[in-house]
């Protein structure tokens, strides 16, 4: 894409809010599935390991976020912020800890090791007195109004979308890119080239728990409470969809990831308004009909239906175009 249609894709996002004000907090949600799908994506999509335990990442943050604001004594704005920042230090951390483990592993096995830590991670903030055990945690009140808070959270999670975006951007066009894509590809013959595999693999994780870390912070914030099962670690609703937004829109691409949950997102909320009490049945018959008819997800299908407009171009003609 060109700076021009950065540009006119910016404008929209600063302008939203103020054309379509009732929906503000849908559309500050929006921000957050982007990040969730990027996020899943670095792992899943390009290096082709399905994890399906990044929840814990978003639900630490959530919590450490929380507890530093109600422990530290600051006002409001900046202990959201640091909040979050902490909130992404500590899901990097755990990140760290938990790769050691299970990133030795590969394919379906790291798939199946990773599915129960949601489970777990749930179970034992559950049971930890300290964040509210299963009674769950009230996070500070926003001192404004609703419409202030509102508009406060979409801008938040804007900005922390279109870091996200322009990290990975980066990451993508150098050295790293192309070693999770090798290891996508043949793992083993990645290795015998020389690549630390392992190290990688560790690496990629921590970068998707940095950025899960912060929005979950944030998201806590504008929920107002944490449960621990049914908000911080749910795995049927964010740990899933952040996959099913990837794959919807295009696993493995930039953004693939961005289209899929703007799709995934805006549905939703339609079904919810439209399908009440069916919602659930009518997303599943759309997960099914995109699988079948779309499988390498939209932008794969634009792809080879558009091939001029939409085909990937090389690193170096990506390069060059970034320097035009």
């Amino acid at each position: 894409m060109k700076p021009l249609h950065y540009a006119l894709l910016l404008l929209v996002g600063v302008a939203l809010p103020f054309l379509l004000p009732d929906y503000r907090t849908q559309l500050a949600f929006l921000w957050v599935m982007i990040v969730l799908a990027l996020s899943w994506d670095i792992l899943g999509g390009q290096m082709g390991y399905n994890s399906f335990g990044n929840i814990v990442f978003f639900g630490v943050g959530m919590y450490a976020c929380a507890v530093f604001q109600r422990d530290s004594g600051l006002a409001y704005y900046p202990a959201l912020l640091i909040g979050m920042g902490l909130g992404g230090i500590v899901a990097m951390l755990t990140a760290a800890l938990l790769g050691n483990a299970l990133l030795g592993m590969r394919g379906h096995y790291f798939a199946i090791g990773t599915l129960g830590l949601g489970v777990a991670a749930g179970e034992l903030a559950g049971g930890w007195d300290y964040i509210g055990a299963g009674s769950g945690m009230t996070t500070p009140l926003f001192p404004g109004e609703l419409s202030d808070r509102d508009s406060f959270f979409y801008f938040l999670f804007l900005a922390w979308a279109i870091v996200t975006f322009i990290c990975l951007r980066w990451l993508y066009r150098g050295r790293f890119g192309l070693a999770i894509n090798a290891i996508r590809d043949n793992e083993a013959k990645a290795e015998a080239m020389g690549i630390h595999t392992t190290r990688y693999k560790i690496f990629a994780w921590i970068v998707s728990a940095l950025f899960l870390g912060v929005i979950g912070g944030g998201t806590g914030n504008i929920i107002g409470f944490i449960d621990p099962k049914d908000v911080a670690f749910s795995g049927p609703t964010y740990g899933v969809w952040m996959l099913l937004m990837a794959i919807t829109g295009g696993k493995g691409t930039l953004w693939g990831p961005v289209v899929g949950a703007t799709v995934f997102h805006i549905t939703q909320e339609l079904f919810w308004t439209l399908l009440l009490g069916w919602q659930r049945v009518a997303l599943g018959l759309l997960i099914v009909l995109i699988v079948l008819f779309f499988p390498e997800g939209i932008l794969g299908w634009l792809r080879q239906r558009y091939p001029q407009r939409f085909a990937a171009k090389p690193p170096q003609d990506q390069q060059q175009e970034s320097t035009s």
